[in-house]
């Protein structure tokens, strides 16, 4: 396979598939990474190597240290060396208000969206370094407007899981900027994903785009292109910042 090789994990559906579709028009080596449904990552793959690109599906829980270290091993020795990765993988539980939760639904939450972050990241460094015989690289982490409005009555707990992932774009930007290595974020709004229906409400895009100032819900590829353009060599001067793609909200 040829040409700059990301890791976009939960590459398979929604925003992580739009930013896999992408990266391969933009001549990325794609690296899709999935938890379980290994059909949806396949597609993705079809998808980008019909169009002439090349990519790879493989599959890791993020939120499981030992296959996001084999993840990793496997990438090196299949693909080479890392130049981009994208946090995306995200779980989101059923809408309830605080006082309904548990620890077990807090630990699952918690170990994808904040600790899988945190190992991808890890590695990526590891790799991308200069620090380590790297060559740089760049990270973009899927935040959520939610770590800044909190998602009250419905999902605190994936607010406060995003506004994590913020820290942790801040800090890291900080410790790797001279190392080669940019760290940034972007904050989807209102988007139309399947996500929306494991948390108990397909539909919640439609309910809710009214509160949007631009009046409507924003499309996954919408998010890739802010995605995209932080990778590129157009945002060679950014990192540790954020873009909001949530139409005003």
């Amino acid at each position: 396979m040829t040409g700059k090789l990301i890791l976009i994990t939960g590459g398979g559906r929604g925003i992580g598939a739009a930013c896999a579709l992408l990266a391969g028009e933009r001549g990325y080596t794609v690296c899709v990474n999935f938890r379980s449904d290994e059909g949806a990552a396949q597609a993705v793959v079809a998808a980008i190597e019909a169009a002439g690109g090349a990519a790879l599906a493989i599959q890791a829980d993020v939120a499981n240290e030992a296959e996001v270290t084999r993840m990793f091993a496997h990438i090196d020795a299949r693909l080479g060396r890392l130049e981009a990765l994208v946090n995306n993988a995200g779980i989101l539980a059923p809408q309830m208000r605080v006082e309904q939760m548990d620890a077990a639904r807090l630990n699952r939450i918690f170990a994808t969206n904040v600790t899988g972050s945190f190992l991808c990241a890890r590695e990526a460094v590891r790799r991308m370094s200069t620090r380590h015989g790297g060559a740089g690289g760049a990270i973009v982490n899927i935040s959520s407007r939610a770590a800044v409005l909190g998602s009250p009555g419905e999902y605190v707990d994936y607010a406060a899981s995003k506004a994590a992932l913020d820290a942790l774009t801040t800090g890291l930007s900080k410790e790797v900027a001279q190392e080669g290595i940019r760290v940034n974020g972007v904050r989807p709004g209102l988007i139309y994903t399947d996500m929306h229906a494991s948390g108990g409400e397909p539909d919640r895009v439609s309910r809710l785009q009214a509160s949007v100032p631009l009046g409507r819900g924003g499309e996954a590829s919408e998010v890739a292109q802010a995605v995209l353009w932080l990778l590129s060599p157009q945002a060679s001067y950014s990192t540790g910042g954020f873009i909001d793609v949530a139409g005003g909200r």
